[in-house]
């Protein structure tokens, strides 16, 4: 899905431009942030994420409006290979420019991932009659996620990489000065290459009148995500080739393993905001 950036900023200043309507709002969230993949053969541990907003909503008519805004959002997780030990195959190109099947077998793999995004929302807010300073609220519409940066933090107990000419039928596997051996206590650090996608947002809550000018809002929120933020145009290798040495290899991910894989943020848990009308 593409986005079309002209709209949305357009329709952002014409929000602003009749904010003195606007009912404005700060607040933040928290819950369980999840960064989904179809990847076979990975396992992923989740962990708390949250996220920090800002916005307004115009009212359209006694019940609806129509808000947006800017988020500045936070996941975390751990991914690791289903199997303690696993051996995974790419095709890499040498030194001397012959291509080769490169095999990474690693033990206790781990992966940290961080990840940091802005959002833009763009919702339809539905809000019940006050009933003793107490009004329902019923929220849906759709983010532009734009990632920022999302690093990866990679150990694992022992990595070994070896090499499979199928010219010659040659197999190398203890050769460091040209990349192929083995390296224990194995530590490195990457980051993923990435792109915009749009998700899908839902929020049902309650909104408590704090005085004629202020309210406190609280409600449950889900985020899906459609499309994948994962940005390159081939598979590599989760543990890089290095062609000078077995000791120093970058961590592309085992994201990056798969081009073609949708890998998309999904969230859920609660959301508290101050209102200013």
């Amino acid at each position: 899905m593409k986005f079309n950036s002209k709209n949305i900023i357009g329709t952002i200043a014409f929000l602003i431009s009749n904010g003195i309507t606007a009912q404005f709002y700060v607040g933040i969230q928290s819950g369980i942030g999840n960064i989904q993949s179809d990847i076979a053969g990975i396992q992923t541990g989740n962990r708390l994420g949250g996220a920090v907003k800002a916005g307004y909503i115009y009212s359209l008519t006694t019940h609806f409006g129509i808000g947006s805004g800017l988020e500045f959002s936070q996941y975390k997780q751990e991914v690791s290979l289903s199997q303690s030990s696993a051996t995974l195959t790419n095709i890499e190109v040498d030194a001397s420019t012959s291509a080769f099947v490169y095999n990474v077998t690693t033990k206790n793999y781990r992966e940290r991932q961080t990840l940091h995004a802005l959002q833009i929302p763009l919702f339809v807010q539905y809000k019940s009659n006050n009933n003793n300073g107490i009004a329902f609220n019923f929220r849906a519409g759709a983010k532009y996620f734009l990632p920022i940066n999302y690093k990866i933090k990679a150990t694992a107990d022992d990595v070994k990489g070896s090499a499979y000419y199928p010219d010659v039928n040659l197999t190398i596997d203890d050769l460091p000065e040209y990349g192929f051996g083995s390296q224990t206590n194995y530590s490195s650090s990457g980051k993923y290459k990435t792109k915009g996608i749009i998700m899908s947002v839902f929020e049902l809550g309650f909104t408590f009148d704090m005085g004629s000018k202020h309210s406190l809002y609280t409600a449950m929120f889900l985020e899906n995500g459609y499309g994948s933020i994962l940005d390159q145009n081939k598979n590599e290798s989760y543990i890089s080739y290095n062609p000078t040495s077995a000791s120093d290899r970058k961590a592309n991910g085992l994201y990056s393993t798969n081009k073609d894989a949708e890998i998309k943020p999904v969230a859920f848990g609660v959301t508290l905001a101050w209102n200013f009308k």
